[in-house]
Order: structure tokens, then sequence, then C-alpha cells
């Protein structure tokens, strides 16, 4: 006789990440090439000979120090071991099995996998034909079971971003009792006025009365500390409360606790970085554009080319040209923004490619 597993789990759909090929130039991970910062390499080194105690578990001083930061009271910030963790701990914190989850598709991959994970329904909203988050749709698919909306913005893996007025009406439109998360993994990298920074909005949405706005974050993308995983997420003290009482005890690790007040440290130097990203991603953007690629505009350190049918074909020929970019089938190619000679390489990929 086997062990019996829940049997939903047979058609749970496995979280994809992106190949790591030797030899091969990595562009689908949304990481920064340049890794972290010399002296937040320094810090986790000297923080290693004491890995043999248990990391804080509340990770006080790096909440405390987000919390200066952000103009936020301290009791509403929750640390995660990343921010995916944190959003499978929004829906275990806010949904049971009759309950229901809205979020965009195609958006972020792990949406509908912790949810499922979770037991709770879930609805997709198709994006407009503009590659972006429909928000009239998503207001529209809000039932009495929702209890949670996902706003991606910038959205993975498309990179196009919601303008502040549109991301208000929405809200205004959402039951008071239906949070609303606004994932900014790639925040550092908007260049666009118009994006609404997602903690001042919620500033703004708890002052109105609103306290069913929060807001994810994370360290793994411009902060280069994907590998030890650390993010965290900002709402009402209550919602905050209850992040910290469905989380995994010591999720957060020494090691990453330090990389990430050790970045905070660095963050002027940081910005640099992420402005050279950015600078590229024009360049990036304009090249395909000019080799006849549709583009949309990206606020992320990634660009999206809506191939459909013929993603996986693009996948192969960027893979013979030694360049790994995220291909989902039958939507699409997701490009991380790397180095100026990583990116010249998938270009010169790109304009091989015959369309």
């Amino acid at each position: 006789m086997t062990v019996r597993t829940r049997a939903d789990l047979a058609a749970l759909p496995a979280y994809v990440p992106g190949r790591s090929i030797p030899g091969a130039i990595k562009l689908a991970s949304n990481e920064v090439s340049a890794g972290p910062l010399p002296s937040v390499v320094r810090a986790i080194a000297d923080a290693a000979t004491a890995i043999n105690r248990y990391p804080d578990n509340g990770a006080a001083e790096l909440v405390a120090r987000l919390a200066d930061r952000l103009g936020v009271p301290a009791e509403q910030l929750a640390v995660g071991c990343g921010s995916v963790t944190l959003c499978q701990q929004l829906v275990q914190a806010t949904c049971a099995e009759a309950d229901e989850v809205v979020f965009p598709w195609r958006s972020f991959e792990a949406y509908p996998i912790i949810t499922q994970v979770v037991g709770a329904g879930q609805t997709r909203v198709p994006l407009t034909g503009g590659h972006g988050l429909d928000l009239d749709a998503m207001a529209a698919a809000i039932t009495p079971k929702t209890r949670l909306v996902f706003v991606c913005n910038p959205n993975n893996p498309t990179g196009t971003a919601l303008r502040t007025e549109e991301v208000e009406r929405f809200i205004d439109r959402v039951p008071s009792d239906v949070l609303v998360v606004v994932d900014e993994a790639y925040k550092e990298f908007v260049d666009d006025p118009h994006v609404p920074d997602g903690v001042e909005l919620a500033k703004a949405q708890w002052a109105r009365g609103r306290d069913n706005v929060a807001v994810l974050r994370t360290f793994s993308k411009a902060y280069g500390l994907a590998g030890l995983r650390v993010g965290y997420a900002v709402g009402s003290p209550k919602l905050a409360e209850a992040l910290r009482k469905v989380a995994v005890p010591f999720s957060v690790n020494a090691l990453a606790q330090v990389a990430a007040l050790a970045s905070l440290d660095a963050e002027d130097e940081l910005m640099v970085r992420c402005r050279a990203v950015v600078a590229e991603r024009t360049r990036v953007t304009g090249e395909l554009r000019h080799a006849g690629y549709e583009v949309p505009d990206s606020q992320a350190n990634f660009v999206w080319l809506p191939l459909g049918e013929r993603t996986a074909a693009f996948n192969e020929h960027c893979l013979a040209h030694k360049v790994v970019v995220r291909a989902f089938l039958g939507d699409g190619a997701r490009v991380t923004v790397g180095e100026p000679e990583e990116n010249d390489a998938f270009l010169a990929a790109a304009r091989s490619f015959p369309r």
C-alpha cells in the first residue's frame, strides 16, 4: 500500500524555473547579472561564522530598518522567505476552501500554484490586447467568494505597468473586505513617474480608512539576493500579524537578513546599477522593435516578446545560440536584461531568427 496524498495534487502545475545551461548566457530568471554588491558579499562572509545559531525569527533589525525607510510602523511589516512565500502566506491568511483568489493571467507563474496548494479557488483574468492588466475585468471578476486579488505591477512576464490613477480607481471598486495585494518585485527598475510607489499608494488608502491594501517587495531582483530568499510585505497591523502567524519558523535565514541590511546600506550604489539596467532595457527594446518584433513597454528588468505559437521555435533558436530565455509556450518569451555583452548576444540571436 502506498501513502495517500491529496488527489488534487495530480493536477497541480509545477513551478518551472529558468533553465541554467553550462556555457550559455542565462537571461531566463530576471536575476541581476552583476550579482550582489561587494560590500554585501563581505557582510555575508563575516556573518557566516555564526550560522550555528538560529536566525532572529522576527527579523527585528531588518523590520526596524525597513519601517524607518518606508515611513511605516514596524507592526505593519512582515518579512518572508522571498516575496513568493509571502504570496502563499497571504493566501493562507485570507482563504479557506470555499474562498477564491483573483489574479491576472498571464502573470506571476506562482499565483495559481500557491492558490491551489492552499486549497482555495482561483479566477484568472486575461490581459488586455496591449499585454497589460485588465483592471475593469478583474473588478468584474470579484464575487462574494473573493478574498484576495493580486495586482502585479510591473507585471511579470510582460513588464507592463499600471498608472497611479488606474490602481486607485480599481481599489475604489473592490469591496473593503477583499485584500488587494500590489506585487512590486520590480519596483526599483521603474522609471515612469506615472507608475505608483505601492507603499505611498497604500498609505493614502489607509488614511482613507481602506486597510485592505498591501504591498509586496523583494531583495531577489534589483538587490541581487535571489539565492538567499528574503522579501517583505507592508499592510495593516492585523494583516502583518496574520502573516507572522502562518509563517514557517526561522524561514528567513541569518545570512539573508544580514545581506538585506547591507544592501540597504549600499542603496545609492544599487540605484546606479538599476539605472544602468534601465538604459540597457531601452536599448534592447529599440533594437528588437527595429528588427520587427512587437515589444510592449517594460518597466521591469526584462522584455516580453509575444510570439504566440512561434515561442517554442524562438526558444530553441536562442538555445542554439547559447542564450537561455524564459519561454511560456503558446504565449511568448521573457528575456532578462543583462550586461551589455549578454544583451548583444541575445540581440544577435533574435535578429537571425526567421520571422
